[in-house]
């Protein structure tokens, strides 16, 4: 695109994007003037500017007002699309049972870790639940230990970090930090 064709929303009106963009319900002009500290009727203007913009560049998302409130919603010519994306997404959503869940923080403190570590801490066969961990990638096989028997090790996958809204293995809460339940986990 020509630096000429490029069309730069106003400083409000970019604003009041991310405003709406992060927004998980309808947003009243009320609301964006008070957050802002811009008077209503520049709220308005940016707000038709805003919606101009959409239009004219053809995005995949289009403002709304709706419920005396203004959203970002997905364009409808895009709504097979959302659907697919939606189906398929929610098949790769990762349920897993308590164990897991319970194996999964072992792991994710003392790796690498053998199964054998694990089912000492846990005190009870943790194979299977390993196996349910590999099958959703949220472990993988990290070598072996040098020890009799060479046992696997594990750790956690980048999966593992993603599905939990980590950027890296040291932002997990500290173990004194953790309370669940009333039970405090000690290391």
């Amino acid at each position: 695109m020509a630096k000429s064709e490029l069309t730069l929303l106003s400083a409000t009106a970019s604003r009041i994007e991310a405003i709406l963009f992060t927004a998980t319900t309808q947003v009243s002009e009320r609301e964006l003037s008070d957050t802002l500290a811009v008077p209503l009727r520049e709220i308005s203007a940016a707000l038709l500017e805003l919606q101009e913009h959409l239009v004219k560049h053809a995005h995949g998302i289009e403002l709304q007002n709706v419920a005396g409130g203004w959203q970002l919603a997905t364009h409808p010519h895009y709504a097979e699309i959302i659907s697919l994306f939606r189906d398929v997404s929610e098949r790769q959503k990762v349920k897993i049972s308590k164990a897991s869940v319970e194996t999964l923080a072992i792991i994710a403190y003392n790796q690498p870790v053998t199964r054998g570590e694990v089912e000492e801490i846990r005190s009870v066969r943790s194979e299977s639940v390993i196996e349910t961990l590999l099958s959703h990638g949220l472990i993988r096989i990290a070598g072996r230990k040098k020890s009799v028997g060479s046992p696997l090790l594990y750790r956690t996958t980048d999966k593992f970090l993603d599905v939990f809204g980590l950027g890296s293995i040291s932002e997990l809460p500290s173990l004194d930090e953790i309370s669940v339940s009333g039970v405090t986990f000690e290391g």
